[in-house]
């Protein structure tokens, strides 16, 4: 059976790379879980410094697979709920791993695939990138990704794009503080790895720290945000060498 899930090290970065090609790489219970099980083994593993997500073939991640029906009933209902727990961790997952994550993004990222690339830390989109939230247009609910998209990005743009359901350009997102590098088509991973290999230059637990901060401050007032920052400088304050 092909791999849903590739990983490859590069010295102190881990490479994931959805790899179901066929499919365009949409999201399915077995890439789910993969992409999850590879998140947690990277949180305490002191060899990796940081990580990069691509996806394998003509794009990024267009969203949940929808190729195999989900009904309601009360037989299906635990395999539903089921389902949606995988879905929803994988995005909490993105800010609460401490080692920075690097979005690789070619072709489309839609949907959840959308919600995937904008939930890590730093992008880079190749010029063919196209970003969107089509799920009204497809007849659904935008629920889990609306969710998201309300916290990486303004209200405006979030309920913008989920309700004209437009795809925008990597220029466009990059302009809306979207996206943080645009490069050439297949220049995409070598970007990421560049970004990456900085990072891996820092001391791993400021790295870590300051990722968490940034994050909890992103979820707090101005005040609150500057109080739990105080706390964490005295926290990591180094003793005077004697």
């Amino acid at each position: 059976m092909e791999e849903v899930l590739l990983i490859e090290t590069r010295g102190a970065v881990r490479l994931l790379t959805l790899n179901r090609p066929n499919k365009l790489n949409a999201l399915n219970a077995d890439l789910l879980k993969a992409l999850t099980d590879a998140l947690l083994a990277v949180q305490h593993d002191e060899s990796v410094a940081a990580l990069i997500i691509a996806g394998a073939g003509r794009a990024f991640c267009p969203g949940m697979d929808t190729s195999a029906p989900r009904v309601l009933t009360t037989e299906s209902r635990k395999n539903l709920v089921r389902h949606a727990d995988e879905s929803t961790s994988v995005f909490k997952l993105l800010a609460r791993i401490d080692k920075p994550i690097i979005a690789a993004v070619h072709g489309y990222a839609l949907g959840a695939g959308c919600s995937l690339a904008l939930g890590c830390d730093l992008v880079v989109a190749a010029e063919s990138a196209r970003f969107g939230f089509p799920e009204l247009k497809a007849g659904l609910t935008a629920s889990t990704v609306t969710a998201h998209a309300v916290h990486v990005m303004s209200r405006k743009i979030a309920f913008e794009l989920l309700m004209l359901c437009e795809n925008i350009t990597p220029q466009r997102a990059y302009e809306l503080g979207l996206v943080n590098r645009v490069v050439p088509d297949g220049k995409q991973l070598e970007a990421a790895l560049g970004m990456a290999e900085i990072v891996a230059k820092w001391n791993p637990e400021f790295v870590g720290q300051t990722k968490r901060t940034f994050h909890r401050a992103a979820s707090l007032g101005f005040e609150q945000a500057m109080d739990m920052a105080r706390d964490i400088s005295v926290m990591m304050a180094r003793l005077p060498q004697g």
